[in-house]
């Protein structure tokens, strides 16, 4: 930053000095909002056992503890207690982990720049670094940053919703507005606050205070939140998915409990008198009873899905009582129960003599043994990883997206964007590089006059354009300048600095008493004042060169003000400009004598002609490319722009959007007033084969947002000004550009950190792998399903009590549930998604290729795992080393169907960019030496005995072939994998 140039330089106010903005820190602290107080990590650790599915299983490792004391064999309690911490340890571990990397993406929040005066300079800073005294300037569409007083303004109106929930914006001065309606407010009407937003002027603002000692910190509203996205299309699928599959899994337990207890008694494992069957009878009753609060929720998930679906007959359709959550009151019921059929079979003569009498040992042992299976086969079924594994894919995506410039605001924007089938684009900024340069200036008082004209209209000229305007430049130390505000208006200061000409002593020499902010609307701006060039009162108005055309009578000229006769001859050479792509800006005023007898819009026709800029703004380098990929991926892109036609034509043409000009029944470019003349048919026809829309207004590109929406779109929107907000919002993605306006990003999803269109390409990119590593997870962890529940289903009719016990298929769950989510929720995207058409919207998230390979893989695995048992039982009974062996199979086979898992729906082999994720290597290691070390010590707790290194190698050997008949497959049928798409 210069010092040299602040003298020559005329600043309304001279700000803080290095020094003072020091002292103001020591003594006023930061603009950092303290976050809000988080529960300990203990409290977050305990809340995972509050799953009513653990309470069971703890219940069953404190009764086998119990009965372990009475044996001296502790072992199988402590493997379920074991087995249980593990479990919640490491969801607790990831869950916390993602939630402390979604709270460093909010850290950006602090770091959007403000535009503040110190030294007598214009400086660019994070509003964390403001500081009380600073001098700060805040026009449309931005935030306030801190509690300010108004030393100056211009027309200023603030929403302050965030604070006292008016809809109506507040009137700001710095002094009693006389022509202002005296109305109550909450607050003072010289003071803005911190989170409320300009929506029209600006101003220079004092810093009164700062941080925490905001009003809006004293009210803890500012604290950046993450939104409930428990309502989004995609976890609303997942639990429903969820709520099926705790159904099967409450459905297979049941039925395995059921098989377990008819085995035994045919067997006579379970050897019972009717005596001790009555009060076997009473004891599983009294269970049913007291676990009324697990397996009744299950149902009642069950008669919603039937209900949704109408499978559910009518006499079923009755609210469960609600009761399932009052675990006294059930208890109690339970023991009032259980008492009364003991006092009724003892009337009877129903209940053994003695109490020693009423369960033998042996079958209360086998009773608790069968329980803790049908338990854990719920455990089993239920996908708990799934809700994890959407987590830390969607905080691994978004803290992937944001280096690459897309900071997502809301975690349901990583998914969805995905899911886009149309983007409305703006045009500046976006598809061009948003850096205007003025290429030329047709201004007829520059044309052949003498250097005291000459003088004279530059002098009108550079006032019209310094005195209305917001923008302002910035010098850096070695003379460079760079804009702060609107885009256009930096063109024509850099070009006015191109010439020496000090833009601030035209501004501030400049009496202003009134300015109009440019709308989308009105297509211009106002300023109203004293010019002392001209020695009167003057109105300057710029704007889109048409409409300011339309208001001129006269023109400036050599020899003065004549009327103006040029119009066709402008209308053409700003038509040439702007169908070669170029931005124009016309310029105006009207003289004034006394405005006494004026209103201000009345001033506003009759005006002096002055000429027109043309300003380019180059195209991205990148746009075309990243246009193409979107049509390749099946997105539709339209640009939606105020510009001209002819501009935003010739944009489309340059970036290979706009083809030839189709049926004027099917139109490509249409103009906003000829959208808004359309009739909600014709323009739901229209909004079909519609490319680019120019001269459009906020509504009519909310309009086409909404439209598209109809036609079964789902829309993202880019946008960057306040006029854009409500398309943003209304969008299912909403994408603000990272230079916008504080409305735009507060009804973003995601900012584009860049303005850049090619980061949308990338985010889509994400977005499709995110949605594809959940599939993959689904199909890994359902195909376990499959041959775990069929497995311990089939177990007890081919004389198996136990294929697995209670211990191993905890072990199982652990690490082909939580590992396998960690696993495939970071693998990297891959560029083969954005070759195949967006999803549907309303599809669900199991398609017909993956349910194929969940069932045929999943009973391929089965049969297998039942042949070997029934192999195994060939000399009518299995011993422990013959069940440690079934045990390696059941798990090598899982972890080479993960490899299978992470190419799905890609026709890649499973070592394509396997060194790009590490952390699929590293848990296939963990798998892999974790099950051999289960095995080789895991002894009574897991109910194994060391294998030989021949049977590992041929266990391992011979479980491969599911991968590489997988890389086959892949090989053979690549169209057939390609198909997963939903």
């Amino acid at each position: 930053m210069t010092t040299a140039s602040t003298s020559d330089r005329h600043l309304p106010y001279g700000g803080l000095t290095t020094e003072e903005v020091l002292a103001s820190r020591t003594s006023n602290g930061e603009n950092v909002l303290t976050p809000p107080q988080r529960d300990p990590w203990w409290k977050l650790f305990l809340e995972k056992f509050e799953d009513p599915v653990i309470r069971i299983l703890m219940i069953a490792a404190a009764v086998a503890l119990a009965v372990g004391l009475l044996q001296g064999e502790f072992a199988e309690g402590l493997g379920i207690i074991i087995a249980i911490l593990l479990s919640t340890t490491v969801a607790f571990f990831n869950e916390f982990k993602a939630n402390q990397e979604f709270a460093l993406l909010n850290h950006v929040y602090d770091q959007v720049n403000i535009k503040v005066i110190r030294n007598g300079q214009y400086v660019n800073l994070p509003r964390q670094e403001l500081v009380v005294g600073d001098i700060i300037y805040i026009e449309q569409g931005h935030e306030v940053p801190a509690d300010a007083e108004v030393i100056d303004s211009v027309s200023l109106y603030v929403d302050q919703a965030k604070l006292t929930g008016e809809s109506e914006p507040s009137y700001k001065s710095h002094s009693k507005d006389r022509f202002q309606p005296d109305e109550e407010s909450t607050y003072p009407f010289n003071r803005v606050y911190r989170s409320t937003i300009v929506t029209q002027g600006h101003g220079f603002c004092r810093v009164l205070a700062v941080g925490d000692r905001t009003e809006i910190g004293k009210l803890a509203q500012a604290v950046a939140t993450v939104e409930d996205d428990k309502n989004t299309p995609l976890n609303r699928q997942l639990e429903e998915l969820s709520q099926a599959i705790g159904v099967a899994g409450l459905l297979v337990a049941v039925l395995t409990f059921i098989a377990l207890l008819i085995r035994g008694l045919v067997t006579e494992e379970l050897l019972l008198t009717s005596r001790q069957g009555y009060m076997v009878g009473i004891i599983l009753v009294t269970v049913m009873i007291v676990l009324i609060p697990v397996w009744l929720p299950v149902l009642d998930d069950g008669r919603q899905l039937l209900k949704k679906n109408n499978y559910l007959p009518r006499f079923l359709d009755l609210e469960p009582p609600a009761m399932a959550e009052n675990w006294l009151l059930i208890l109690a019921g339970g023991a009032v129960f259980f008492a009364t059929a003991i006092k009724l079979g003892d009337f009877l003569g129903w209940v053994p003599a003695t109490f020693g009498e009423w369960l033998p040992s042996e079958v209360g042992l086998a009773l608790l043994n069968y329980f803790m299976v049908a338990v854990t086969i719920i455990v089993v079924a239920v996908p708990e990883g799934l809700a994890m594994s959407v987590t830390l894919s969607l905080a691994y995506s978004m803290r992937r997206m944001t280096a690459e410039n897309n900071l997502v605001r809301r975690m349901h924007a990583c998914e969805t964007i995905g899911a886009t089938t149309v983007i409305c684009s703006d045009k500046t900024g976006t598809l061009t590089c948003n850096q205007m340069l003025v290429q030329d200036v047709v201004v007829p008082g520059l044309m052949g006059e003498t250097t005291e004209q000459y003088d004279q209209v530059m002098d009108i000229l550079a006032e019209a354009i310094a005195a209305n305007s917001t923008a302002d430049l910035e010098y850096s130390g070695d003379g460079l300048s760079e804009v702060i505000g609107n885009a256009t208006e930096g063109a024509l200061l850099l070009w006015l600095d191109d010439r020496k000409l000090n833009y601030l002593n035209y501004r501030y020499g400049f009496d202003l008493t009134s300015q109009g902010a440019f709308s989308a609307e009105k297509k211009y701006m106002t300023s109203l004042g004293r010019s002392p060039i001209l020695g009167e009162e003057v109105l300057y108005l710029k704007g889109a060169p048409e409409v300011v055309l339309q208001r001129c009578d006269y023109q400036l000229t050599p020899t003065g003000i004549k009327p103006l006769t040029e119009r066709a001859n402008i209308i053409r050479k700003l038509q040439d400009y702007q169908q070669r792509g170029m931005r124009t800006l016309g310029f105006a005023y009207r003289p004034l004598a006394d405005l006494r007898d004026f209103k201000i819009t009345e001033l506003e026709q009759h005006l002096v002609w002055l000429g027109f800029f043309a300003i380019v703004d180059p195209l991205r380098e990148d746009v075309p490319q990243a246009i193409q990929d979107c049509m390749n991926a099946g997105i539709q892109v339209k640009i939606v722009t105020g510009d001209s036609p002819q501009t935003a034509k010739e944009i489309g043409r340059q970036i290979g959007l706009l083809t030839e000009e189709s049926d004027p029944r099917h139109p490509q470019h249409l103009t906003g007033p000829q959208f808004a003349a359309l009739d909600d048919k014709a323009a739901f026809e229209a909004v079909k084969s519609l490319r680019i829309l120019s001269r459009a207004c906020p509504l009519d590109k909310l309009r086409l947002v909404q439209l598209l929406q109809r036609t079964g779109a789902v829309v993202g929107v880019t946008g960057d000004g306040t006029n854009d907000a409500a398309a943003l919002k209304q969008a299912e993605v909403g994408l603000a550009m990272g230079s916008g306006t504080a409305i735009a990003k507060e009804a973003s999803d995601i900012i584009l950190l860049n303005d850049s269109f090619s980061s949308i390409v990338n985010a889509v990119l994400w977005g499709r792998s995110l949605y594809e590593n959940i599939q993959k997870f689904l199909l890994f962890q359902l195909t376990i399903n499959v041959v775990a529940l069929g497995t311990a289903l089939l177990g007890p009719f081919i004389g198996i009590e136990l294929p697995l016990t209670v211990t191993q298929m905890l072990w199982v769950n652990l690490i082909m549930d939580t590992f396998a989510a960690l696993a495939l929720a970071t693998e990297p995207p891959n560029p083969e998604v954005l070759k195949r058409s967006p999803r549907r919207a309303d599809a669900f998230i199991i398609n017909s290729a993956m349910a194929t390979q969940i069932i045929a893989l999943g009973l391929t695995f089965l049969v297998l795992m039942i042949l070997l048992l029934k192999y195994d039982m060939r000399d009518g009974s299995i011993d422990i080393y013959e069940l440690s062996v079934f045990f390696a199979i059941f798990v090598f086979l899982q972890l080479w169907n993960l490899f299978n898992a992470r190419c799905f729906g890609l026709s890649i082999s499973a070592f394509t960019g396997l060194l790009k994720n590490p952390a699929f290597g590293a848990i296939v290691a963990i798998i892999f030496i974790g099950q051999i070390v289960m095995v080789q010590w895991g002894s009574s707790a897991f109910r194994t005995v060391p294998l030989t290194w021949q049977h590992w190698l041929w266990i391992i050997v011979g479980t491969s072939p599911v991968l590489w008949l997988g890389e086959v497959w892949r090989k053979l049928v690549p169209r057939q994998v390609k198909s997963s798409k939903s």
